[in-house]
């Protein structure tokens, strides 16, 4: 057992910081109150110290586009399959990357991380936490979203083949649906009689879950434009969606906010490299949370680093976020934007014990992470 002594708590839920011990059993947050006694425990003093959940990353392709690699290391788009919906993030993690030990040691203990932009479909992302010797043993969960993408990152890359249209890209997408919907149907209809199966088809099969609900498109998207193709998209087929990067959001606050769906916001910390990326601001992840959007910051790492992902929130709020919002931010929006928020996100009784301490606010430059522990384990201390 581990007991973490007189910290000031913030813990993701209630806006105020409060004086409190956390007892730890097994991995797990077990109470939060104060003045624990427990004999049996060790006694972890951060008096004088802040404690925080660990942060989590809505958005990232930390462990398949590595640190220091080129095209050999580089496993985060498939560029010979434009729909590549059977691919999965876990069979190309790599556990080794120097990028989780630089995550872990700035805080971030739960990454939501998968394939790229450059298909229409690119394959599903996991959630994992950036400590272990095999992704099987550090997913919290193998499968939370199907990547799609909308905009210039499919024209560029496929339009020697046939995808140089935004149009074609949205048809694209709505062909797979349709297919798998069809799919569905025959295998409801078949009712497990093999005689009556439809021929398997790996794709199809793989956008099962998108049509059942179970996981929501993760729809690549900077324009406003395409943030609106994406929503219909997603109404036509009656399926879930998060929206990802929204760069140009707060020129359409009021549109996205009756929406009611998840925005994953950045990378904002980079130059706009391109057309669609001419309205990027920090006035956009503000705006939205001021409209009442549920709003994660994130770093789409490797592009920011991903240590600086608390960093990126200390921007927002210097442009003027709530500082309880952009802590929200970048710990419980981002793990109920990923589907993990029953086990991380914020410091509750039952959760895991990912926690963070510092010795003073993660969104300032000199603040230093003094310890980091994930499941109760400790894997930093400064």
């Amino acid at each position: 057992m581990l007991l973490i002594k007189n910290g000031l708590i913030h813990d993701a839920v209630n806006r105020e910081p409060y004086q409190a011990d956390i007892l730890v059993d097994n991995g797990k947050i077990v109470k939060i109150e104060k003045n624990i006694a427990c004999e049996t425990a060790d006694v972890y003093d951060v008096s004088g110290l802040e404690v925080y959940p660990g942060f989590v990353e809505a958005h990232c392709h930390t462990g398949l586009d590595g640190y220091g690699i080129g095209f050999e290391g580089a496993d985060y788009n498939e560029m010979g399959d434009i729909v590549a919906c059977h691919l999965r993030a876990i069979d190309a993690i790599e556990p080794r990357d120097k990028c989780l030990v630089e995550a872990r040691e700035a805080g971030v203990t739960t990454l939501c991380a998968g394939p790229g932009s450059a298909n229409v479909l690119g394959g599903t992302f996991a959630a994992y936490k950036p400590v272990g010797k095999r992704i099987d043993d550090m997913v919290i969960k193998a499968e939370v979203a199907m990547k799609c993408a909308f905009g210039e990152n499919p024209k560029r890359c496929y339009r020697e083949k046939g995808n140089s249209a935004r149009m074609t890209t949205a048809a694209r997408l709505r062909e797979m649906l349709f297919k798998a919907r069809e799919y569905q149907q025959k295998l409801e209809r078949a009712a497990g009689d093999p005689e009556k199966m439809p021929a398997f088809d790996m794709k199809l099969n793989a956008m099962l879950p998108v049509l059942r609900k179970e996981i929501p498109l993760k729809a690549h998207a900077h324009q406003a434009d395409d943030l609106f193709t994406a929503l219909r998209i997603a109404r036509e087929f009656d399926v879930n969606i998060t929206l990802e990067h929204v760069t140009e959001g707060h020129l359409v606050v009021e549109e996205l906010a009756s929406e009611n769906v998840m925005l994953a916001v950045g990378p904002t910390l980079t130059h706009a490299s391109k057309f669609e990326l001419r309205n990027k601001s920090w006035e956009t992840p503000v705006a939205l949370s001021k409209a009442g959007c549920h709003v994660s910051i994130i770093t789409d790492a490797p592009v920011i680093p991903q240590q600086y992902l608390p960093l990126c929130a200390g921007l927002a709020v210097k442009a003027g976020m709530d500082p309880f919002e952009a802590l929200k931010a970048i710990t419980i929006n981002p793990a109920e934007h990923a589907l993990v928020a029953d086990r991380v996100g914020s410091l509750e009784a039952g959760k895991d014990a990912d926690i963070v301490i510092t010795d003073g606010s993660p969104f300032e430059v000199n603040t230093t992470v003094k310890a980091v522990f994930i499941d109760g384990n400790k894997v930093h201390e400064a």
